[in-house]
């Protein structure tokens, strides 16, 4: 089993930013690709930012030059620093973690909430 444990999450101004973190905490399994997924109200999770082991990243073009993904193998955490903040961002933002052996576990979710 992995556990991840989320935070960062909060009320911003448009313009402000926030630093997302999850920590991934595992004994049997290695962590291979790590990653941020947001849900607004009434629309489906979309993909924020992935970062594999290897640095490898990957971006939703809404948030390409905004927010920055970065991962510490070391600590099994994965963070997103999100700046330029838009109300479109608000949303719930969840890390998910793939391993090997396969397998995809998901955060309990963190809120972040831009203002206009």
């Amino acid at each position: 089993q992995v556990q991840l444990v989320e935070s960062g999450g909060g009320l911003v101004q448009a313009g402000g930013s926030l630093r997302l973190a999850c920590e991934a905490s595992t004994s049997r399994f290695s962590i291979n690709v790590m990653g941020w997924y947001r849900q607004a109200p009434g629309k489906q999770r979309e993909l924020v930012a992935t970062m594999t082991s290897g640095g490898v990243t990957n971006y939703a073009n809404s948030v390409k030059g905004r927010f920055t993904i970065s991962r510490d193998n070391a600590k099994n955490t994965v963070y997103l620093q999100m700046n330029s903040l838009k109300p479109e961002d608000t949303a719930v933002y969840y890390c998910r973690v793939m391993t090997s052996p396969p397998g995809n576990y998901w955060g309990q979710g963190t809120q972040v909430t831009v203002s206009s």
